[in-house]
């Protein structure tokens, strides 16, 4: 992986801002997994994505942070696959999905009322279940 990560909403990852290394895989795998290092762990500081605001950091931060380091930085691994390029592609492909996802601001809730017959039905409903409830008590009187 020598270029840059582009994502669709035109943002571009710097290749320098990614750390790629590879490590032994956990697991089962025979032999191999003891002799290929095919898990994938990629680190991203946001600091060094010049496309990102502040806000947009700081949005991606609390929409994911399990995914951060104490010292902040992005942290993804993959075992998926015995190999190590399907692994990297993984682990890219969710650096991909965080940063665009965790970039989209959170609509605004308009207030809403409820409507007139929806405003209805609820005290009819009330009406008869306090109905129900005063049917199942037994009369002193009798």
């Amino acid at each position: 992986m020598d270029s840059d990560l582009t994502l669709r909403s035109g943002i571009v990852v710097p290749r320098a801002a990614l750390r790629v290394t590879f490590c032994r895989a956990g697991g089962p795998g025979g032999q191999n997994v003891n002799k290929v290092s095919t898990k994938a762990e990629v680190r991203l500081r946001l600091e060094e994505v010049p496309a990102l605001t502040d806000e947009q950091r700081a949005r991606v931060r609390a929409r994911f942070p399990s995914y951060f380091t104490k010292d902040g930085e992005l942290l993804l691994t993959s075992q998926l696959s015995r190999s190590q390029l399907q692994n990297l592609e993984d682990c890219l492909d969710r650096v991909r999905a965080i940063i665009e996802t965790g970039i989209i601001p959170p609509k605004r809730r308009r207030p809403t009322r409820p409507t007139w017959s929806s405003q209805l039905r609820r005290v009819d409903e009330k009406r008869h279940q306090a109905r129900h409830r005063s049917d199942r008590r037994v009369d002193a009187g009798d």
